[in-house]
C-alpha cells in the first residue's frame, strides 16, 4: 500500500489553478493511517524528543497519534483565540495576507527538544511561524515532519536552517 495513492488531489480549491492534497482520504484509511503513524514512529523512536508540537488543524491528529506512541507529550499550535491560558503568539506572512498562531507558554520548557509535525509543507510560512514559537519558549527544534511535500513551492528553502522529513511529495500541478 502506497501512502500518495491515499491521498486526494481536489482541483481548484481553495480557488482556481489550485491542485489541493488532502490527506482526510488518507486518515480515513485504517492501515494508511497506521503506516503513517508507524513510518513517523520508525524516524523518531530512537531521536532525543522530548514534545510533539502540531500545528493546527491536521497537525493536531498526527502530533497526538505519535505523542501517544512514542510516550511523549503533545503540544498545541493553535490560531487566535482558542487557548486558555497564557500564551506566545506570533504573526506571519500568507501569499494572501497575514496570520497568526498560538502556543501555551507552559507547554515547552528551556531546552526541550521538539519535533514539529503538520500534514503538508507549501510554503514554509506556518512551520517557520511554528519554530518561532518554540524558540520563544527556548525549546530546540529536532526536526519539521510532513505527510506531503510541495517541492514546487520551496518550503523547505525557507526551512533551511532545520532538518526537514517528509513521506511524499507532489510535484508539478
Amino acid at each position: 500500500m502506497d501512502i500518495k495513492d491515499l491521498i486526494r488531489t481536489v482541483p481548484d480549491f481553495p480557488k482556481k489553478g489550485i491542485m489541493f492534497r488532502d490527506v482526510t482520504t488518507l486518515l480515513k484509511h485504517p492501515e494508511g493511517f497506521r503506516k503513517t503513524i508507524d513510518l513517523f514512529y520508525e524516524r523518531y523512536s530512537n531521536m532525543d524528543i522530548d514534545k510533539i508540537v502540531g500545528i493546527e488543524s491536521r497537525g493536531f491528529i498526527l502530533a497526538g497519534a505519535l505523542a501517544y506512541k512514542m510516550g511523549k507529550g503533545f503540544v498545541p499550535v493553535r490560531k487566535p483565540g482558542k487557548l486558555p491560558a497564557e500564551k506566545e503568539r506570533v504573526e506571519y506572512e500568507l501569499e494572501y495576507g497575514k496570520d497568526t498562531l498560538e502556543i501555551h507558554k507552559d507547554s515547552i520548557l528551556p531546552g526541550e527538544k521538539v519535533l514539529i509535525i503538520d500534514d503538508l509543507l507549501a510554503t514554509g510560512g506556518t512551520c517557520n511561524a511554528a519554530i518561532s514559537l518554540v524558540e520563544k519558549l527556548n525549546g530546540k527544534v529536532v526536526e519539521c515532519a510532513f505527510i506531503v511535500d510541495l517541492p514546487d513551492l520551496k518550503g523547505k528553502e525557507k526551512l533551511s536552517k532545520y532538518s526537514v522529513f517528509n513521506l511524499v511529495e507532489f510535484e508539478g500541478d
